[in-house]
């Protein structure tokens, strides 16, 4: 019986095994096609203004919630892009084939198009969450976490750990 039950036990635990932990980050890089290559510390994300967002219902592709980030509160991303200054080539028309390539501590990526986040309204609700749930950026497990609040389903573009951005021109 006592075979039975620690059989149980291991295979009831192999979920929680399989998940991997990722590394927070304390810090992320902007580079690629940009005038000024960008280091963002934590205290460079909590000088700026916060945002209040409120709760977020983190689903997969299907529409299942995943898990909810309550009462969020962020920096929008496009500031920190602003600072290093895209630098496309010298027509303005250039801009529509740039794109940011968010990666992840663990490599886990998202992409957006500077169309996204400077010609629409997406880009005014792509944050850096710098608060959760009555917690501070650092006492966050997921720092930095990017979110897209306005997405249908965000689990696709929620990036935890924010590592690096890399600024390219699709060709």
């Amino acid at each position: 019986m006592k075979k039975i039950f620690f059989a149980f036990l291991i295979i009831a635990c192999l979920p929680a095994l399989a998940q991997r932990h990722i590394e927070p980050t304390t810090q992320f890089t902007i580079s690629g096609l940009v005038n000024h290559p960008v280091t963002v510390t934590l205290a460079d994300i909590k000088a700026l203004p916060q945002t209040p967002i409120g709760d977020i219902a983190i689903k997969n592709q299907k529409g299942e919630d995943k898990r909810t980030v309550k009462g969020a509160k962020g920096v929008l991303l496009k500031q920190f892009l602003e600072k290093a200054e895209v630098n496309a080539g010298d027509k303005p028309k250039e801009l529509n084939a740039v794109y940011f390539v968010l990666t992840a501590s663990d490599g886990y990526t998202n992409v957006y198009s500077w169309n996204e986040l400077f010609n629409n309204d997406l880009g005014n609700h792509v944050y850096i969450v710098t608060g959760e749930d009555g917690r501070s950026l650092e006492g966050m497990e997921d720092n930095i976490l990017v979110v897209s609040s306005t997405d249908t389903n965000p689990g696709r573009r929620h990036l935890k750990c924010l590592a690096k951005i890399e600024v390219r021109k699709a060709e």
